[in-house]
């Protein structure tokens, strides 16, 4: 292969080869020549100096809050989350983010103030008589009764002045979260990048190639992350020691990477053999630290189930028995003209709560994402052009959820045409979105499973056939030609016909990098033909587009061209496929418990709301209700139809939340969509079934 296709992709890897010790790069002029992992082009860039996508900015919108709220930053009460936001990776300044904070806290204050006059304009009245009656019967002179005005008024202003102070504070917590979340992904994706770097070790690469290769890779995230920051900082510092430093000192796991990242830079400078003992002795321990660590986590997982159900279920509870409960208040029934039309205080409350369920079912797709390894993630993209995406629709969940739009249109169009309410014609259209692309998410998956478990079965069969001598091209070929590899034997006969091309290099060397008759126990050299083979193993990885096989297959590419034996790095392959399909397995396992909750919450209020609607809910019953009470109860005002379907309404939020929750936890953001599609559907059937919608 010709020097200039060689340094191409080199270049799309991201890293630049260089001669010399794991001490060389770290001065001036090898900055200079090193390439820039957060400018070129391959996988694991980023347009952002610090190694993150790009976040829209608005420019003018931010020039507007900072003047009217940047002055806070200097505050001392925002020390604390100045601190924080150095250990976030901001994109942003601290000036700029806590203006925006204050900026949405007062759109929080007026949220709040409208609904609260509304509910307090509707009890005002009898606050003012009973608030004046109790302190006359306490005080020798005459209270007069405060304007029921001015009192729902000074209600209001309270109601927003704590929402406005409680967007202040989640602004806050919202950076300690950030911090802790970051710290948690660099933490879970170390071990793998550590050991991915002990593979690496046992080849002839420099320090900064070794960061190089870690931070190009996205399997390692967070690190990944800290990696590529490290190597930004070492270009414009012109050392890789004081990029290293720098990162340990920002970084928010000042348990974990900060001490490794302080230990290589050490090892570095004392010698290839110290680095690659000092990797191994470090791989070991944080595998044994990560495995506490999970054991840890599982424990965990039943108090967050039973949080979720304190969180969701019971607020739905709640908000069904004060929708019963209110009926004997005529006037929380009674209409109060607004800008926006005449509404009822009681309206004003279902829908809002209605809106924290929906809030508290996104927050748990947020939680179970956290919870979810960095490593057991898969995202989907979808192709170019209109005839890729349709072609890859039944397969592709992304390329599904565009073709998916176009039925749910219509569905939502025809729906209202036919005169069904905006509610239904929401909830409908929302199924005839999820419902398509969650089938094709839990096929993918399937699919994706069933690669995995064949992967294992590639790499056992690759290593046995490579440890008794033969080289890695044909070890590949007799396994796809010899072994049952089910989904993968394409991909597999694919990698072994484009490894093929490497099996012949000049003056007699193998060009894999094996010396004849060496049984692929010589170290690979730095030739064309590894640049080849490394671009075979990235296709494999992306045709199979399994975390898993970035993760292992993924790890030969870097090791082999880093010089290391083929013996060696499927040694450690397979301890790293043997590891990987156990967190898998006890992953499923584990969430398996959040899909049960989910389903288990949203039917059981489905099941209470049907029962309410049907054994409470008619004029007849609540009259007998309020004379049994002895309460007042206005026919005029409250409209069985009218309740039942608002208590409905609250069913299905509850579905939702509840289906984004277990789905999240299940299969991601497309199993969320599956999941809350299903349990969406089937509460409207019920109810339409039993004649309440």
């Amino acid at each position: 292969m010709s020097g200039d296709t060689r340094a191409s992709i080199h270049g799309e890897r991201g890293i630049e080869t260089r001669p010399g010790g794991r001490g060389a790069g770290t001065g001036p002029d090898e900055t200079a020549r090193s390439a820039d992992p957060a400018r070129s082009p391959g996988r694991g860039r980023s347009a952002d100096p610090a190694g993150r996508p790009g976040v829209p900015r608005f420019d003018g919108l931010d020039r507007l809050v900072s003047a009217l709220f940047a002055r806070h930053a200097d505050d001392r009460r925002h020390d604390v989350d100045r601190q924080r936001y150095r250990g976030a990776d901001p994109s942003t300044g601290f000036e700029t983010y806590l203006a925006r904070t204050y900026a949405l806290s007062w759109l929080a204050c007026l949220a709040a103030a409208v609904p609260a006059f509304l509910v307090a304009g509707a009890v005002a009245p009898d606050v003012s008589v009973a608030l004046a009656s109790g302190l006359g019967a306490r005080v020798p002179v005459v209270v007069p009764a405060p304007p029921p005005p001015a009192l729902a008024v000074a209600l209001s202003a309270v109601a927003g002045l704590l929402a406005k102070r409680a967007t202040v504070r989640a602004g806050g917590l919202y950076l300690r979260w950030l911090v802790s979340a970051r710290r948690t992904r660099i933490e879970r994706t170390l071990p793998g990048a550590v050991r991915y770097l002990d593979a690496l070790s046992s080849g002839s690469d420099d320090a900064r190639t070794l960061v190089a290769k870690v931070a190009e890779n996205d399997a390692y995230g967070g690190a990944a992350v800290s990696f590529r920051k490290a190597l930004n900082a070492a270009r414009l510092t012109g050392s890789l020691d004081a990029g290293l430093r720098r990162v340990a000192r920002d970084t928010p796991s000042r348990d974990l990477l900060a001490p490794f990242l302080l230990k290589f830079r050490q090892h570095v400078s004392a010698g290839d053999e110290a680095l690659a003992e000092f990797l191994r002795t470090e791989s070991r321990l944080l595998a044994h630290r990560q495995e506490h660590a999970r054991t840890r986590a599982r424990r965990y997982l039943k108090p967050i189930a039973e949080l979720f159900v304190l969180v969701l279920v019971l607020p739905a509870l709640l908000v069904v028995a004060v929708t019963v409960t209110s009926v004997f208040a005529p006037d929380l029934s009674r209409l109060v003209d607004t800008p926006v039309g005449a509404v009822s205080p009681r309206a004003v409350a279902v829908y809002a709560s209605v809106g924290f369920l929906l809030a508290v079912g996104l927050v748990g797709i947020a939680a179970t994402g956290a919870l979810r390894p960095v490593d057991s993630r898969t995202s989907y993209r979808r192709p170019r052009g209109v005839r890729g995406v349709l072609a890859s629709a039944p397969s592709n969940p992304a390329s599904a959820s565009a073709v998916a739009t176009v039925p749910a249109a219509a569905t939502a169009g025809w729906l209202a045409y036919a005169g069904y309410p905006l509610v239904n014609v929401s909830l409908l259209a929302y199924v005839a979105f999820a419902l398509p692309v969650g089938l094709v998410a839990a096929r993918r998956g399937r699919i994706d499973d069933a690669k995995d478990r064949r992967v294992a079965d590639f790499v056992y069969a690759v290593s046995a056939r490579a440890s008794v001598g033969r080289p890695f091209p044909e070890s590949v070929e007799a396994a796809a030609r010899e072994t049952d590899l089910g989904v993968l034997r394409d991909d597999v006969a694919d990698l072994a016909f484009n490894l093929s091309l490497t099996t012949t290099g000049n003056d007699g060397v193998a060009a894999d990098g094996d010396a004849p008759g060496t049984g692929g126990s010589a170290v690979d050299a730095p030739t064309a033909g590894s640049d080849v083979r490394a671009a075979a193993l990235d296709r494999f990885v992306a045709r199979v587009g399994t975390p898993l096989a970035a993760r292992t297959v993924g790890l030969v590419a870097g090791a082999l061209n880093a010089g290391s034996t083929v013996d060696e790095v499927f040694e450690t392959l397979q301890v790293e496929v043997d590891r990987l399909t156990h967190e898998k397995r006890a992953l499923r396992g584990a969430m398996r418990r959040y899909v049960v909750v989910g389903w288990v919450a949203a039917l059981s209020v489905a099941a209470v709301v049907a029962a309410i609607n049907a054994g409470v809910m008619e004029t007849d019953r609540l009259l007998a209700l309020s004379a049994a009470l002895d309460v007042p109860f206005d026919p005029g005002l409250v409209h069985p139809e009218l309740e039942r379907f608002r208590l409905y309404v609250v069913a299905q939020a509850t579905m939702l939340a509840s289906g984004w929750f277990a789905g999240a936890a299940a299969r991601g953001r497309y199993g969320a969509l599956f999941h809350s599609g299903v349990l969406v559907a089937a509460c409207y059937v019920g109810f339409v079934a039993i004649g309440q919608v």
